[in-house]
């Protein structure tokens, strides 16, 4: 069992905080759901006696508190100083769900957590902070803001995943990348990023469940993995390559109505920089595929240091078949 069945209520007020945020009239009851959300987040966090769960705790609980207190200090500029106010409630929203240039804290609390945590920080945790940041939408300079921070994502999330040994790291980077297409499609529509977050949320949680399956949490870890099953290099690749959004997968079909969108929009900056970023993050997905597929041999000696895994069960193969679901889109567009 992920979580002992005591901490349920944990998960009931998680969900409650972020219920009260997004349907609150006024930004004090906006404050209340996400510190509702954050004192309910960090049991999940440190559920184990464990100084690297404990660390990544105080780091999360620290970043959200100084986000929350510039968020309630800012609302109360609201009446004298609304552009301000809105430009900081704002800041202080792409600081709580680690957009970038706000991303410091994100890599950080990541390797401190296991895979249904991981999990948890990268989607659940970011629709207060998104669906909030949608509500912000109202003017043209605070759009802009979005885009700018989107292009800030987009950069640091590509380039900040290279070379990097960590899965968690790799995971928390490309997550920060995945960011800033939410955050352009935000500041054109709700439809869109609701849709682009719900298809990262299903291919992040077949990736994850994978990795805390066989209990890995580096690169080498992974290659040296049991490969007995031959599903094994197949399932794994192709949900990366999902994740990067490498056509025909799942994963590029709403960066495809995105883009077009952008540039129905004349958002041809923004375009570049967010196809080019996707470029490099799907080459440290290459380094994670590339190396376990040319060393695959089911009798290789250091495979016997790992449990047997079967690839065959049934949770495994329902949460990846997802990732499958953009092969058939072409003949759902020739029905139409």
């Amino acid at each position: 069992m992920l979580f002992p069945l005591s901490y349920l209520i944990f998960f009931f007020f998680l969900i409650m905080g972020i219920l009260i945020s997004i349907s609150s009239p006024s930004w004090f009851g906006v404050w209340i759901g996400l510190e509702l959300n954050l004192m309910s987040f960090i049991p999940l966090i440190s559920f184990k006696m464990n100084s690297y769960f404990s660390e990544a705790a105080l780091k999360y609980f620290l970043i959200q508190a100084m986000g929350s207190a510039l968020l309630i200090s800012s609302s109360f500029l609201f009446i004298s100083m609304t552009l301000i106010s809105l430009s900081l409630i704002l800041f202080s929203l792409l600081l709580k769900m680690g957009s970038a240039p706000f991303h410091f804290w994100f890599p950080q609390v990541m390797e401190g957590l296991m895979w249904p945590q991981v999990f948890l920080l990268s989607t659940v945790q970011k629709v207060a902070p998104l669906t909030l940041v949608s509500y912000l939408m109202i003017t043209e300079t605070l759009s802009k803001l979005t885009i700018v921070s989107a292009i800030f994502s987009a950069i640091i999330g590509a380039l900040g995943g290279l070379n990097l040994m960590f899965l968690r790291k790799i995971i928390a980077f490309s997550s920060i990348n995945h960011l800033s297409w939410m955050l352009i499609a935000v500041s054109m529509s709700d439809t869109f990023w609701l849709f682009y977050f719900s298809v990262y949320s299903f291919i992040l949680l077949s990736v994850t469940s994978m990795f805390f399956k066989l209990q890995t949490f580096t690169l080498t870890s992974l290659i040296k993995s049991d490969q007995n099953s031959s599903l094994f290099p197949l399932i794994i690749s192709l949900n990366f390559l999902s994740l990067s959004g490498l056509p025909p997968f799942t994963g590029f079909i709403p960066k495809w109505m995105l883009i077009q969108a952008m540039l129905n929009q004349s958002l041809f900056l923004p375009t570049f920089f967010l196809l080019s970023s996707a470029l490099v993050t799907l080459y440290f997905y290459l380094r994670i595929i590339i190396p376990f597929i040319l060393i695959f041999n089911p009798v290789m000696c250091f495979n016997s240091k790992f449990k047997s895994f079967s690839f065959m069960s049934p949770s495994i193969i329902v949460k990846s078949s997802f990732n499958f679901l953009g092969l058939l889109f072409p003949f759902y567009s020739l029905l139409l």
